[in-house]
């Protein structure tokens, strides 16, 4: 049986390209793929947008740790956490102590043409995306720097590419 340590959570912003990567990394590596978000969905029956509505934000950040313990506990995993998950110190050191968390770094600017016409991002129900996204990003990212094993930028890059310089830094550790 393979070690925790195998599994692979991926943290950072919405917009990132967590779902994206994590999917073709878990293929590439031999391991099974999990978005936090959908299985929130998955076990609530609603979408996460009506949670937002319903419960507001404390409501499924609750949701959002109930998941990641599950989600956890499972071996040989590539894992997209939430843009927020990392708020909560718990799911933090859930995250570190039982797999490699990487954090997809991203521009806000990027972060805004990525998500432009996505309507189920609750935290951009706003006038002014980029604003929004620039503040989330100043609480944010010192959280994601201090969780993350490896950091990897994503701009201007492909998929392949970012999946390939993944795949190096695993190889190395």
């Amino acid at each position: 049986m393979k070690s925790k340590r195998d599994n692979i959570y991926l943290i950072g912003p919405m917009g990132a390209g967590k779902t994206t990567i994590g999917k073709k990394l878990a293929k590439k590596l031999g391991k099974r793929f999990f978005d936090s978000d959908r299985e929130i969905e998955k076990t609530t029956g609603a979408t996460i947008n009506l949670i937002f509505d319903v419960e507001g934000e404390a409501g499924f950040r609750e949701w959002e740790s109930k998941t990641l313990e599950i989600l956890i506990a499972e071996d040989n995993v590539v894992l997209a956490t939430g843009g927020g998950a990392v708020l909560s110190e718990a799911n933090r050191e859930l995250l570190k102590k039982n797999g490699i968390v990487i954090y997809l770094e991203v521009a806000p600017e990027l972060i805004v043409k990525r998500t432009e016409y996505d309507n189920n991002r609750p935290l951009l129900a706003t006038k002014n995306k980029l604003k929004t996204i620039t503040e989330l990003l100043n609480v944010r990212e010192p959280i994601y720097d201090k969780t993350a094993d490896y950091k990897i930028n994503v701009d201007k890059k492909s998929t392949s590419r970012i999946i390939n310089e993944i795949s190096e830094l695993l190889e190395e550790k």
